[in-house]
């Protein structure tokens, strides 16, 4: 299993979900990607990524913004 790291904090969107949509395609099964955000729309685009991919989801919110943990 590997852990990828990806702070988006600071990227408006669309630029998040697309280094996200890049890390998942270049994921293996069984490695966890954590990306964190700030821009309150690429919270709702890495839901709708992980639910199309069927990746499991967990949200941790922050003060200013919030960090997801999504599991192949």
């Amino acid at each position: 299993m590997t852990r990828h790291q990806l702070d988006a904090r600071g990227l408006r969107c669309p630029w998040p979900a697309i280094r996200l949509a890049r890390a998942m395609r270049l994921s293996a099964p069984g490695d966890e990607i954590t990306i964190t955000v700030d821009d309150p729309k690429a919270e709702g685009e890495v839901e709708i990524l992980a639910r199309e991919r069927g990746w499991a989801l967990d949200r941790v919110a922050l003060e200013h913004g919030c960090t997801f943990i999504l599991t192949r």
